[in-house]
C-alpha cells in the first residue's frame, strides 16, 4: 500500500508587488520542508485580517485546517510582529505584516493545543513566544550586553546566511539529546530577540550573550520547537538543520500515519 506523505503548512508573508499584494512564501522553506522533512508543503495565505478573506478569524475554520495538516512551518520574514500583541509600543519604524500576526498567533495556539508538529523559524520563532504570551526585544542591539545579532546588508547572501556564533544546547534537552553536543555554529540575521519567556515554553538552546535561541513547547505530545537562526538555509551541510527538519518530518509522518 502507498504512503502518503505529511502535509505541512506554511504561512505566507504578505508582500506588496505593484499595486498588488501577494501571499508568499520564501522558496528555501519549501525547499526544506520538501526535501529535509520530506513532507508536502501547502502555502497558507495570511487571511487573518485585512481586506483578504477573514476565515481564519474563525475557530472552526481553523480548526478545519489544522485537521487537514500534519505540520505547521512557521518561517522568517523581514517583517516583525506588531508589539501591540505583547503589550509595547513600537520602538522603530520596521516592517511590520498584521495579516501574517492575525494569521498566526491563533494558529500557533490552537497547533499547540491540538498537538500538531511544529517548526518555528525567526519571526516564527517570535510569533511562538508571543503567541502563548512571551514578550520581545524589540531592539537586541540596543540592551546593554547583548550582541549584534543583525547580519551585514552590505554582504553577499552567502556572508550573511553564513556562521555567526555559536549556541549553547540546554544539557538533557531534546535538541542536545539528538545532536549528541552541546555546542553548535549558527547563523544571525535578526534584530529583534525573546526577552520574556512564555509560561508554555522551555530554552532549548542560548547564544553566549544569554538570549534564549531555540524552545520546545513544555509537555508537547509531539515536535513543537522554534529556534531564532535559519537552519532552512543550506540544510543538507548542516547537522543540527538536517536534525531539525528530520525530527519535524518523523513527527509530521507519525501523525499522517496515525490519522490514516
Amino acid at each position: 500500500m502507498a504512503t502518503h506523505r505529511p502535509l505541512v503548512g506554511i504561512v505566507c508573508d504578505v508582500k506588496q508587488i505593484g499595486v498588488l499584494s501577494y501571499h508568499a512564501a520564501a522558496e528555501k522553506y519549501i525547499d526544506a520542508t520538501a526535501h529535509g522533512a520530506a513532507a508536502m508543503p501547502l502555502l497558507i495565505p495570511a487571511q487573518g485580517a485585512g481586506d483578504a478573506l477573514e476565515a481564519l478569524d474563525d475557530p472552526a475554520f481553523r480548526g478545519e485546517l489544522l485537521a487537514r495538516l500534519d505540520g505547521l512551518l512557521l518561517p522568517g520574514s523581514p517583517a516583525n510582529i506588531e508589539p501591540h500583541h505583547y503589550a509595547q509600543r513600537p520602538a522603530d519604524d520596521t516592517p511590520r505584516d498584521p495579516q501574517r500576526d492575525a494569521t498566526s498567533l491563533p494558529l500557533i495556539r490552537d497547533a499547540v493545543a491540538a498537538g500538531l508538529p511544529l517548526l518555528a523559524i525567526c519571526r516564527g520563532f517570535q510569533e511562538l513566544n508571543v503567541a502563548l504570551g512571551g514578550s520581545l526585544h524589540q531592539q537586541v542591539y540596543a540592551v546593554p550586553g547583548k550582541l549584534e545579532h543583525r547580519e551585514d546588508p552590505t554582504q553577499p547572501r552567502e556572508v550573511q546566511y553564513g556562521p555567526a556564533h555559536e549556541v549553547e544546547l540546554v544539557a538533557g534537552g531534546l535538541l542536545a539529546e539528538r545532536l549528541g553536543a552541546t555546542r553548535a555554529t549558527v547563523n544571525s540575521l535578526h534584530g529583534q530577540g525573546l526577552d520574556r519567556l512564555a509560561g508554555a515554553l522551555r530554552a532549548e538552546a542560548h547564544a553566549p550573550d544569554g538570549l534564549v535561541e531555540a524552545v520546545r513547547v513544555a509537555d508537547a505530545p509531539t515536535f513543537q520547537c522554534g529556534v531564532q537562526w535559519h537552519p532552512e538555509h543550506a540544510w543538507r551541510g548542516q547537522p543540527l538543520s538536517r536534525l531539525l527538519f528530520a525530527a519535524f518530518g518523523e513527527a509530521a509522518a507519525a501523525r499522517a500515519a496515525a490519522r490514516g
